[in-house]
C-alpha cells in the first residue's frame, strides 16, 4: 500500500513538472500568434502568463515591450526592455529598441554606450545602428549649442 502511494505521488509530481515546462512554451507560442494577428491585449496576457511560469523568458519580455511600444506606453516598454537585457544582454533587438528610446529622450551617452554593445553583438540588424548614429550626429551639435 505504501509503495503504491509513493508511485502515485511520484507519477503525479513528474506529470505536473512536465505540464509546467510545456505550458510555458504554449503560452509564448499562443502570445506570438496573437501578436502576429494584432490582438495585442490577448498577446500581452499570454506573454505575462509565460513569464509567470518562466521568469527568465527574455522573449516574452521583448514582445511585451513591443506591445507597449505600439500602445505608446514608454514606461512599461522601457521596463520590459530592461528586463530583456538583464536576462539576455546580447539581444540586439532589445538593444536597438533601447537605443531609440534613449535617442528620443536625448540621452546621448546612453545611445553611445548601447551602440558600442550593439556593434559587438549584432548579427541581423547591423545596418540599423548606422541610422541611429546618424540621427545622433545630427542632434548632438544642436544640444551642444544650447
Amino acid at each position: 500500500m505504501y509503495k503504491k502511494l509513493k508511485l502515485i505521488l511520484l507519477f503525479y509530481l513528474i506529470t505536473n513538472i512536465l505540464n509546467i515546462s510545456f505550458s510555458n512554451e504554449k503560452f509564448f507560442d499562443k502570445g506570438l500568434k496573437f501578436y502576429e494577428d494584432k490582438k495585442y491585449e490577448d498577446a500581452r496576457f499570454m506573454f505575462e502568463r509565460s513569464i509567470v511560469f518562466n521568469p527568465k523568458d527574455s522573449n516574452s519580455y521583448l514582445y511585451l515591450a513591443k506591445i507597449y511600444n505600439i500602445e505608446e506606453n514608454k514606461e512599461k516598454e522601457e521596463k520590459n526592455l530592461e528586463a530583456t537585457l538583464l536576462i539576455e544582454p546580447d539581444n540586439e533587438e532589445a538593444i536597438l529598441m533601447s537605443m531609440r528610446i534613449a535617442l528620443e529622450k536625448s540621452n546621448y551617452s546612453r545611445v553611445k554606450d548601447l551602440s558600442k554593445t550593439f556593434i559587438q553583438v549584432c548579427k541581423n540588424l547591423c545596418d540599423e545602428n548606422k541610422g541611429i548614429l546618424e540621427k545622433l550626429a545630427n542632434l548632438e551639435p544642436k544640444n551642444n549649442e544650447s
